[in-house]
């Protein structure tokens, strides 16, 4: 019924591999965030040195509410590129980090069935319905752990759903807005 010196190490074990891979998860996330925004920085440095050279080239006002229209679409288009890019390195990683969870939540949940049939064994007559008891605890507890999930992972599915909603909305309003001020220059 007591845990063996070899049942701590594997359980040890398996801790620390689950430690190290929520920090090599959280380590590549990181590297591409720090990627993504060092790619982002240089990539915004050049089109305004770009921008700043053709705003000084303007030679009138139709010149710079032209030019004006031209530079909003591509710069609204890179931001929400740059929050796409963002969202989908968070997304990854809360699937994987999620994913870790529910593996733990499976082990232990596996290690405490195997302890109460190990205690149902060696129990005192008569115990079985306090055995039953946990167990009925145990399997309820589970089944409102995996309803809450599912019900997180559907509000994360409508969460994107909207963002990229949200996010074609703008390109193409930005796009709208963008021919009607050549219209009207």
């Amino acid at each position: 019924m007591f845990a063996t010196p070899e049942q701590f190490a594997a359980a040890n074990k398996a801790a620390v591999e689950a430690l190290l891979t929520v920090a090599n998860t959280a380590f590549v996330s990181v590297e591409r965030l720090a990627a993504l925004n060092l790619n982002t920085a240089r990539a915004a440095l050049e089109d305004g040195v770009a921008n700043t050279k053709a705003i000084l080239a303007v030679k009138d006002v139709q010149e710079f509410a032209n030019l004006q229209a031209t530079l909003a679409r591509p710069s609204v288009e890179k931001a929400v590129a740059y929050a796409r890019s963002v969202y989908e390195i968070s997304t990854e990683a809360q699937g994987q980090l999620s994913k870790i969870v529910e593996d733990q939540a499976s082990e232990l949940n596996k290690a405490i069935a195997s302890a109460l049939d190990k205690a149902a064994k060696s129990a005192p007559a008569g115990s079985d319905v306090a055995v039953a008891a946990v167990k009925s605890a145990i399997a309820a507890a589970n089944s409102a752990y995996d309803s809450m999930s599912k019900a997180a992972k559907q509000v994360a599915e409508i969460a994107e759903a909207n963002v990229a909603a949200a996010t074609d909305a703008t390109v193409k309003a930005v796009g709208a807005s963008a021919p009607k001020s050549k219209k009207a220059a």
